[in-house]
């Protein structure tokens, strides 16, 4: 159990649960809170959502290209074959929508505490940043799956 590849993949993959797995599920947890229309709720939610963000969805995606780098070069892959650089495109777009998600995180969780904390009801600017927050997620989740499809497939040995 010494062959450093098997180490670098083992990482990788769990980098690439954890990532998938809590967007998915602060994603799920935000939405379906959201629904629900309880201020104090949505702002608890929206708290530990950015905090999630941070402490497993920012450090898995950094973990995620750099194990990926790192695999291509031990395995001997052309890092310009042409699924490969299908996944760095869907990598990207999906990194890209997801900056701007944490963008509006931000937003909806200092909008959610502020109308918490006054006993108000969340302004329309949280309901436009929750509708653009839905939508965005959706390219990045599909992106990911198509990435998740890449990797166990290797379209180079069809």
């Amino acid at each position: 159990m010494s062959d450093p590849y098997l180490w670098i993949r083992w990482v990788h993959i769990l980098s690439a649960t954890i990532l998938f797995g809590t967007g998915l599920g602060t994603a799920f947890h935000m939405f379906a809170t959201h629904l629900r229309g309880d201020v104090n709720a949505i702002a608890a939610m929206a708290r530990n959502t950015v905090l999630a963000d941070w402490l497993f969805t920012t450090v898995a995606g950094i973990v995620q290209p750099l194990t990926g780098l790192l695999m291509i070069r031990l395995a001997g892959y052309d890092p310009l074959e042409s699924w490969l650089v299908a996944t760095y495109a869907l990598y990207a777009v999906a990194g890209i929508c997801w900056l701007k998600v944490v963008q509006l995180q931000y937003r909806m969780r200092r909008l959610a505490v502020r109308a918490a904390e006054n006993g108000d009801a969340l302004p329309p600017e949280y309901h436009a940043a929750m509708r653009l927050w839905f939508i965005l997620g959706w390219p990045a989740f599909v992106s990911l799956v198509i990435v998740f499809a890449l990797m166990v497939m290797r379209p180079e040995l069809w």
